[in-house]
């Protein structure tokens, strides 16, 4: 029951997302949305992380089955993305790199602040 109750809570918010896309016109995906308000519900409190922690760890267990459809839709158009080849691979090579040093920066950004602030890793300083 807790399974159904956690798939329940994922896909209102999920839903709610899609909600949020259609009244902006869909210039933010649906799902984006709906992870971004999942997220402010975790962190406020209203939605216990327990709730939907068994669901999240059997959908992240099993991604790739998530990608099937993707790789369909890729198979499909081969002879477009053949065409374009060299300027597909230029496109995914650079948004690698670009993700990549996004989150590097972000994760040594975090760790700068948190050792500059005191009270971020739990411990006051001795005046």
């Amino acid at each position: 029951m807790k399974i159904v109750q956690g798939f329940a809570i994922i896909m209102a918010f999920f839903a709610l997302g899609e909600a949020c896309s259609i009244l902006i016109g869909h210039f933010i995906p649906g799902s984006v949305i709906g992870m971004v308000l999942l997220f402010a519900a975790l962190c406020l409190g209203w939605v216990q992380p327990d709730a939907i922690r068994p669901v999240a760890q059997f959908l992240t267990g099993n991604m790739i089955l998530l990608f099937i459809p993707t790789f369909m839709g890729i198979i499909d158009t081969w002879g477009v993305l053949q065409s374009n080849l060299l300027a597909w691979f230029a496109v995914v090579t650079l948004t690698t790199v670009a993700v990549m040093a996004a989150s590097g920066y972000s994760v040594q950004a975090i760790e700068w602040l948190r050792k500059r602030i005191p009270s971020a890793n739990g411990k006051e300083e001795a005046q």
